[in-house]
């Protein structure tokens, strides 16, 4: 492997052009101009087998072949470096013509490493569009993955969950045991719970063959689009999972790096397109089991740092996500919080900025009426409903499907907002009725804002789930709100201001 890399390494072999290379604790990348060479380090851990040359090969191939299912345009084909009679190395395309193969490449089209969702995060590129389309992405590439029931499930995550464990305890000098044994414990403690719901999900078909390693990393934007790539290959119990656990790797990745508003647009998109609330209840599980990944990786990685400075922070990290792991499976109790008030008063933008400081990570589920009386009629969201889909029997039916979802959401331990106008003294009501059966802490808040500001709200709505307008705006002025008990917010100020506002009293 040593002498590949040299090859690899030298601007020579690729016609003068320079070379950057960028290492993993499982491989080594270079990058010469259009091109992008894989090579495997020779290596063996508990979870990951490079130590022979035909491993190798064989990695790369199936590498190859998972990853054009996402990034066909990406992945172009096997390649390896030869030794030829006389001792010189060169490429020897993928049947090693022209001596003895040394090793094998993964050949793929160079992009800009600026266009790596885990780069655009560190200079604060990420935005809500960008993140929802992620969501689109990963959706779309789990709704046609191969069906795998015949893994995942309870077992299979136990053993994810126990080598984690037996990886971290193995290594005291850098994670604290106490920590170490206090997330064994927590984890034994979910697994046994959710064992019979990880059965039931592997049996109803959200067990498939994923991505597997789906973090900000291996995301890159091209052409404006996520793209996925360099999924697992080399054991293919780490990428039959459950679809939740793998889009938990994402949603940790951004919890980690300080972007859990963003994981909450992630889940809360993810969830309006696939309405999997199913996953919610593991979801504290698959996150810790990421993080845990996550820390013994950086251990890992941490003996391949080129100094000992470097070494210390991949330790740190290692510790941190440690931490984040623990952090996974203690989390908030679940609450309900309703916000109503009339259309145009700023409902949706209140509850998607309140939803990530609120219980488990990556924070509530937002339950929103409009998009919901959508899905109900089977249309996009920003596709206008006739005036029979606003009539009572319709209302009605709308509200008991949003708290029939909230009742689930607070079931499987995570905390709601709902999203809706909640005008009639009864669907306040039950919204707080719904809070007791389940046991959770309550709080509505309505929003006042004048009819002017209103108006101008909705006239400059674009692409928006609601289909009000400004006449409704001004029909819904002289509406009879009977008694109102719920705190009252004046929501015709900055957004920013009423949220402060409204947080002060959710603390």
């Amino acid at each position: 492997m040593q002498m590949a890399a040299a090859f690899l390494a030298d601007p020579a072999s690729h016609g003068g052009a320079a070379v950057e290379r960028v290492e993993t604790h499982a491989a080594m990348i270079f990058l010469a101009g259009d091109r992008a060479y894989k090579l495997k380090r020779a290596v063996r851990y508990p979870y990951l087998d490079y130590s022979t040359t035909e491993r190798r090969r064989a990695a790369c191939v199936e590498e190859l072949r998972l990853n054009r299912r996402s990034a066909p345009s990406l992945y172009l084909g096997l390649d390896s470096v030869v030794q030829r009679a006389d001792g010189s190395l060169a490429f020897g395309g993928e049947g090693a013509a022209g001596g003895t193969a040394l090793d094998w490449l993964v050949v793929m089209h160079r992009f800009p490493q600026d266009a790596l969702l885990d780069r655009l995060a560190e200079r604060g590129g990420l935005d809500d569009d960008l993140i929802r389309d992620l969501a689109d992405a990963v959706t779309a590439f789990h709704e046609s993955a191969e069906l795998r029931p015949d893994g995942g499930g309870a077992v299979a995550m136990r053993e994810v969950v126990e080598g984690n464990i037996a990886e971290l305890r193995a290594n005291p000098s850098l994670f604290p045991p106490e920590r170490v044994e206090r997330l064994a414990g927590r984890s034994a403690d979910t697994l046994a719970c959710l064992g019979p719901l990880l059965e039931d999900r592997r049996r109803a078909g959200f067990v498939r063959h994923c991505h597997g390693d789906l973090h900000l990393r291996n995301i890159v934007l091209l052409g404006g689009k996520p793209v996925l790539f360099d999924g697992i290959e080399f054991d293919e119990r780490l990428a039959v999972i459950d679809v939740a656990y793998d889009l938990a790797f994402l949603l940790m990745d951004l919890e980690r790096r300080g972007l859990r508003p963003l994981g909450n647009v992630f889940l809360n998109r993810s969830l309006d397109v696939t309405e999997d609330y199913g996953a919610l209840a593991p979801l504290p599980l698959f996150l810790s089991a990421r993080a845990a990944i996550r820390a013994k990786i950086a251990a890992s990685a941490a003996t391949f740092r080129p100094d000992a400075a470097a070494a210390r922070r991949s330790e740190r990290e290692a510790v941190a996500y440690l931490d984040q792991a623990l952090a996974a499976l203690e989390p908030p109790p679940p609450r309900l919080i309703a916000i109503g008030g009339l259309s145009g008063s700023g409902k949706t933008r209140l509850a998607r900025a309140l939803a990530p400081s609120l219980g488990a990570s990556p924070g509530a589920v937002v339950l929103r009426s409009d998009a919901l009386r959508k899905r109900l009629f089977g249309v996009g969201e920003a596709e206008r409903l006739p005036e029979d889909a606003y009539t009572p029997p319709v209302t009605e039916r709308v509200y008991a499907e949003l708290l029939e979802r909230a009742r689930t959401v607070l079931a499987a331990g995570h905390a709601v907002v709902l999203d809706a106008v909640h005008a009639r003294p009864e669907e306040r009501a039950a919204a707080a009725g719904l809070a007791a059966e389940a046991g959770v802490r309550f709080d509505g808040i309505w929003l006042d804002a004048p009819l002017d500001t209103r108006i101008a709200r909705i006239v400059a709505r674009r692409g928006d789930a609601s289909d009000a307008t400004a006449e409704v705006a001004e029909r819904q002025a002289v509406y009879d709100l009977g008694p109102l008990e719920w705190v009252r917010t004046n929501a015709g100020r900055d957004a920013g201001e009423t949220l402060a506002a409204v947080l002060e009293r959710l603390v």
